[in-house]
């Protein structure tokens, strides 16, 4: 049920992920197991015993896009697409690769050859057979040039796709690729949905048929998601039968709701989670779980606008910027600095980079180095007769971000720069500015898959819209370093490339990097079964229930 694409964080940016190597596992594990999350609440209630039931209704700032996920790089859109499509293999608790869809595989000495061998007796929720052929047709249409996604690069590695029979299927690559058995985690899609059709124009991006656990019911735009649970899934019914999510853009309209109990699950702003519900009513009625998120909040630049094409300008930027005042007056301490696209004590992040602590002398000279000066005495920097002033984006309900921006705003006046914030809706701000590219700065957040291929955000190749490198940043040696990263299994081969390419990335500062937050989850505690792991929490979801005295609502069919 876990996606393993990048892709934007708009809420509680919490983890997607991504790996092949067996060394890299059994690295992350031991890091992960150290973070697993756990209710920060002890006042559980017992356990029960487990019954089929009840609706868990969830909370988010931004509505969905797109439900063919192959389509879509949000979050909210593949928090649904993870409960109705499968993929080939999936992971478990501990960051193990699993089967899925696939009971097994086989893979060849060399590694460039796998043979997946299919789940029989897998229904689609119209009833038909799941076979090899959906396998097939998912990646000729994510390989289609006609199809536009931002996650073909993974399949294109493949040299020959083949299906031997019914349940067999097998893919064939010419070069070691790291990444290869768990891009079979994709979305599988319905051949005989879609085949012959334009898959943008598709019924299924409004309302989905997939394999998974939930089947889709009903989306009321900009209100709310609904899902039924999959009596005939192959893994069993799920215990919870519905999952509403609500549409809620304001972060404080959110919690009001939530202190209502009108929901039951949802991230929390820092304030909330360290403040707001350390109250009987939160203590009696809710769990709260934290742990450091996989993923990082960043300050982005459109690479084409003048203003940034000087690295020293955004090295400046960079010195300019106190994050140990966002971290402690935004996130109330919750976070960890940011230095690269990669989490803390993970297998691939490289603690030995270039940083940029808050240095406002240090970011004036090189402001002066690049030309700009102020030459009237206004306070503002000025270069062949231009203000230096640009427009700071970011999306509607995250007040975290919000906050940022506000601070980045104050700390970047004190240098001559002027910024104005504007605020967007989710969509809007996805589809009108960044896949269109009419931002000059943005505040977003990236989800950090453990596998470090970077190859989606930062190659040169990927820039195109609604590519997921929209802030336009081209390096030859980062595609080189990219390249080869994904191309070896050797882990010690595979951390160099990455270590360089994090100090390139450093020095170049494409992105101001800020933090890594903590992830902030507040639950309802009349769900039980609920097991925190190294994977975090939804790995289980199926398993969740609510006893029956307990209950409250009743899913109409």
């Amino acid at each position: 049920m876990l996606q393993r694409i990048i892709r934007w964080a708009s809420l509680s940016d919490m983890q997607i992920l991504r790996t092949f190597s067996l060394l890299f596992l059994t690295a992350l594990i031991a890091v992960a197991c150290s973070n697993s999350p756990s209710p920060e609440n002890n006042k559980n209630r017992p356990a029960g015993e487990p019954a089929h039931g009840d609706i868990i209704v969830l909370g988010d700032i931004g509505d969905a896009t797109n439900l063919i996920p192959l389509l879509a790089s949000d979050k909210p859109s593949h928090d649904i697409a993870s409960m109705v499509y499968n993929g080939l293999v999936k992971y478990d608790k501990n960051i193990n690769i699993v089967g899925d869809l696939a009971e097994s595989w086989d893979v060849s000495e060399n590694g460039l050859v796998i043979t997946f061998h299919l789940r029989k007796g897998v229904r689609w929720h119209d009833g038909s057979p799941f076979t090899a052929a959906d396998v097939l047709y998912t990646y000729q249409v994510t390989t289609d040039p006609k199809t536009p996604t931002a996650y073909a690069g993974d399949f294109l590695k493949v040299k020959k796709a083949e299906v031997l029979d019914d349940y067999t299927f097998r893919v064939t690559y010419d070069k070691p690729f790291a990444p290869a058995l768990i891009s079979w985690g994709s979305a599988i899609l319905p051949k005989h949905m879609l085949a012959g059709t334009d898959i943008t124009r598709s019924p299924l991006t409004r309302h989905p048929v997939g394999t998974g656990p939930y089947k889709f019911k009903e989306w009321v735009a900009g209100q709310k998601i609904v899902l039924v649970s999959n009596t005939d899934y192959f893994e069993g019914r799920p215990y919870i039968d519905g999952r509403i999510t609500r549409i809620i853009p304001d972060m404080a309209t959110l919690f009001l709701e939530l202190r209502g109990q009108g929901i039951d699950l949802s991230g929390l702003s820092p304030l909330q989670y360290t403040r707001q519900t350390e109250n009987n009513l939160f203590q009696n009625n809710f769990n709260k779980y934290r742990y450091l998120s996989f993923a990082y909040t960043y300050l982005g630049y459109n690479l084409k606008n003048p203003l940034f094409t000087d690295k020293r300008v955004r090295q400046a930027i960079s010195y300019a910027i106190n994050k140990d005042e966002i971290i402690s007056g935004v996130l109330l301490g919750l976070g960890k600095p940011a230095t690269g696209p990669f989490k803390p004590g993970t297998w691939p992040y490289n603690g030995n980079v270039k940083i940029y602590n808050f240095d406002r002398q240090k970011a004036k000279d090189l402001l002066r180095e690049a030309g700009w000066q102020d030459i009237n005495g206004d306070g503002i920097l000025e270069k062949n007769g231009k203000d230096f002033a640009f427009e700071l984006v970011t999306n509607q309900g995250n007040e975290t971000r919000q906050k940022c921006a506000e601070i980045i705003q104050r700390q970047l006046a004190e240098v001559g720069i002027t910024v104005k914030i504007r605020i967007l809706e989710w969509a809007a701000f996805i589809n009108d500015f960044i896949n269109k590219r009419r931002f000059d700065a943005l505040i977003m957040g990236w989800t950090i898959p453990p596998d470090p291929d970077a190859y989606d955000v930062w190659h040169s190749s990927k820039t195109a819209p609604e590519e997921l490198n929209f802030i336009s940043y081209k390096n030859s040696e980062v595609d080189e370093l990219v390249e080869k990263g994904r191309s070896t299994f050797d882990l010690a081969e595979r951390k160099k490339y990455y270590d360089r390419f994090q100090e390139i990335l450093a020095e170049e500062q494409p992105y101001t990097f800020l933090y890594v937050p903590d992830s902030l989850i507040i639950i309802n505690k009349r769900f039980r079964g609920i097991e925190p792991a190294p994977i975090g929490l939804n790995h289980n979801f199926i398993k969740w229930y609510v006893p029956k005295e307990e209950q409250k609502f009743v899913m109409t069919p």
